[in-house]
């Protein structure tokens, strides 16, 4: 009788939790098991496992938390609750409970992203044009976004526009940074993005912070460059043009084959340059001759017992792009 009145007992726990997913509990933490830690909710338990903490938070017992419901699953021991401090919906959850505007669907979320406890960013848009989506959000004074800032530990929150073009809404995304101009590749969902060599640091962030949460705000690559370094790209991509109208062969030919400059071309041996799609003896020679008449050749190596000790590191901001959002170019600063 004793067991089934436990059972009934947790079926109702059950009936009670299971329609609550995506809701914000709060609890009392009672202790720490392998998985993470067990919070206390007054009936039953909840676990926040340990990749769901926001990084460097720490607990003890007794604390109170809040987390948000991700999975409640029925077991033997009564109904498993699995909450999350690091989910993106958390974040939209806290939002709605601070900001009415996104309570009664006024402002939507449109995206979040999020490197937990560091920073986020949030796109946000209005339905009403006399609602401004930012302000409403931030409040008087920051005092809605503070709230969230402070139980998220001090999470530092970006407010983006929204925007269906995705070069305005890229442009927003980067923000702090003044973005210059933007090339769109629809169909491989990549980006350009050219900036002043001085907001380079603003543009990528901190461990290449900022360039990573906005294209994971977009859903898009994003590659970053200098306008000198732009500039120098594109000079380069017009001299292997004329080559290529030498060559007779289409550009994208010679750039496939890892060639990015005259230079290149001109310490290529033949069998480098016969590699080339579309490429035979006859045109490499045409190619060699034009490289010859466009000043272009071989470097000449340097002399062993006279190492070159003026040469400047080339890994600064302007000499080369920041690369795709997987490997962004780490800053020497915080230019935040």
């Amino acid at each position: 009788i004793i067991q089934r009145m436990r059972d009934a007992e947790q079926e109702i726990i059950y009936e009670e939790y299971k329609d609550r997913k995506g809701e914000i509990i709060s609890g009392i933490i009672q202790r720490r098991d392998r998985t993470g830690w067990i919070i206390n909710l007054g009936r039953t338990e909840a676990l926040l496992p340990k990749e769901e903490q926001i990084p460097r938070e720490r607990y003890k017992r007794g604390d109170r938390v809040q987390a948000y419901i991700i999975e409640v699953l029925p077991s033997g021991r009564g109904p498993q609750i699995i909450v999350s401090r690091t989910h993106g919906d958390y974040m939209k959850a806290l939002f709605a409970r601070e900001v009415p505007e996104v309570s009664d669907g006024t402002v939507k979320i449109v995206a979040v992203a999020r490197d937990p406890g560091s920073r986020a960013k949030v796109a946000v848009i209005s339905k009403d044009r006399d609602v401004d989506p930012v302000g409403a959000c931030v409040g008087i004074r920051g005092s809605r976004i503070q709230n969230i800032v402070q139980e998220l530990r001090g999470e530092r929150i970006d407010i983006v526009v929204w925007n269906p073009e995705i070069a305005t809404y890229a442009a927003n995304a980067l923000s702090p940074a003044r973005v210059t101009r933007i090339s769109v590749d629809e169909d491989e969902k990549a980006l350009e993005v050219v900036v002043s060599d001085d907001q380079l640091n603003l543009a990528i962030g901190r461990k290449g912070q900022n360039v990573k949460l906005a294209a994971k705000l977009l859903g898009w690559k994003i590659d970053i460059f200098t306008e000198s370094r732009f500039r120098e790209a594109n000079a380069s991509k017009k001299f292997l043009e004329q080559l290529a109208s030498v060559a007779e062969i289409p550009v994208d030919n010679i750039l496939s084959a890892g060639f990015e400059s005259m230079e290149q071309l001109a310490e290529a041996p033949d069998e480098a340059i016969d590699a080339i799609p579309g490429m035979t003896p006859s045109k490499r020679d045409d190619l060699r001759a034009a490289l010859k008449l466009m000043g272009a050749t071989a470097a000449k190596p340097a002399e062993p017992d006279e190492p070159d000790e003026d040469v400047a590191d080339a890994d600064g901001d302007d000499a080369q792009p920041a690369g795709d959002t997987d490997a962004p170019k780490a800053t020497e600063t915080d230019a935040d």
